[in-house]
């Protein structure tokens, strides 16, 4: 949100009331996420005393052209919208500007007042979006990389069959890709499913020509008429889901249950009683992996079972014992035997040693007798 409805409506509001007419000011936030790789001053200064002459859209994607390059481009992400000062362009499903806040909103990225007074603003209060200045919009990415547009590049029933059969993947993950279609957001992934009776996570190349056929006219269904109610989500049929799948919240439609599940990495709105898993798919409580036992081991280390059962298989290698020795020194067996031949060594030279000095000390003593003797 907002998807190709709500772009194309801000698209035919700036087309019906902005062409034709030059840019007297501009004033752009000094946010360097939403605006990407120019700075606001570059970016004022590319805008004012250009004349807009073509609001173009691709996808979620906006730009305008004006009389010279290079052209601001607007990817709304969550958040983004346009708004025209005075005139409702659209009732955007979660709008971060009601008609009582100020103007331009806390939250406008950028500011425009053109040369008769008319003033619009591009606001994004979650900062999802984007406002690039391109030399050539449709030339360079993001927007080169699209697919089809689902408004105005509508696939053929046949070409929409054959690509579907080649895709491996999730229907709602595909559909989500715009790569392969350009405008479907999830809301209206999980309308077009939910009309044509898919299960999100059925597998494109699984799904039946009759499917494939459901699916085709309803995604046509859904985009032409909420683009012809302006994106006004209070004139969408009663009947939709749309009405009814925001907030994950517990709920019925023509009396059937709403479930809630992850699909193309979304939150994702079906009716299980009637879209339903076809072919070989099929819904299952798969149970978690097993978790690895552990338990506690010799050295007081915990291992799980795999790891355990290695140990016992594999020998450790024989530690070298040690004990304390005299000089507090932790040693080896080798060590300490090494250690023992010294001391003896030692010792023996030691012993010799004081035999010496008592044989030495003995004679002089038996010597200084003698002469006292004499005396």
């Amino acid at each position: 949100m907002p998807e190709l409805p709500e772009v194309e409506a801000a698209r035919r509001a700036l087309q019906a009331i902005c062409v034709g007419r030059r840019i007297a000011r501009c004033a752009v936030a000094p946010d360097s996420t939403v605006i990407a790789g120019v700075s606001p001053s570059k970016l004022e200064a590319a805008l004012v005393g250009k004349s807009i002459l073509e609001a173009r859209r691709k996808g979620k994607n906006l730009w305008l052209r004006l009389d010279s390059p290079p052209f601001p481009s607007f990817q709304f992400g969550m958040a983004g919208a346009i708004y025209i000062k005075g005139i409702a362009v659209t009732n955007y499903k979660r709008s971060a500007v009601k008609p009582t806040d100020e103007w331009p909103s806390k939250y406008s990225k950028l500011f425009v007042e053109l040369d008769d007074g008319v003033e619009f603003s591009f606001t994004d209060k979650r900062r999802f979006a984007r406002v690039r200045l391109l030399e050539d919009p449709e030339s360079m990415p993001p927007i080169s990389e699209l697919g089809p547009d689902a408004l105005f590049e509508p696939m053929v029933l046949e070409d929409f069959i054959n690509s579907l059969s080649k895709k491996k993947t999730g229907i709602k993950a595909l559909l989500l890709d715009q790569s392969f279609i350009s405008g479907i957001g999830n809301w209206i992934a999980d309308e077009v499913l939910y009309q044509a009776k898919i299960h999100p996570l059925q597998v494109a190349a699984s799904l039946s020509k009759e499917s494939c056929e459901s699916l085709h006219e309803s995604i046509n269904m859904v985009i032409k008429h909420s683009v012809d109610v302006n994106a006004d989500l209070t004139q969408f049929p009663s009947d939709w889901l749309f009405h009814v799948r925001w907030g994950k919240k517990e709920g019925e439609i023509n009396g059937k249950k709403i479930e809630f599940i992850t699909a193309g990495g979304r939150t994702t709105a079906y009716v299980p009683e009637l879209q339903k898993l076809s072919g070989n798919q099929q819904i299952t409580n798969i149970s978690p992996k097993p978790k690895k036992t552990r338990r506690k081991i010799n050295n007081n280390e915990s291992a799980s079972n795999e790891e355990h059962k290695i140990s016992e298989n594999i020998s450790p290698k024989p530690r070298k014992t040690r004990r304390k020795i005299n000089n507090n020194e932790s040693a080896s067996d080798e060590e300490i035997l090494e250690n023992l031949e010294k001391k003896k060594k030692n010792n023996k030279i030691g012993e010799d040693l004081n035999n010496d000095i008592v044989n030495v000390t003995s004679k002089k003593r038996g010597e200084a007798a003698k002469r006292r003797n004499l005396k």
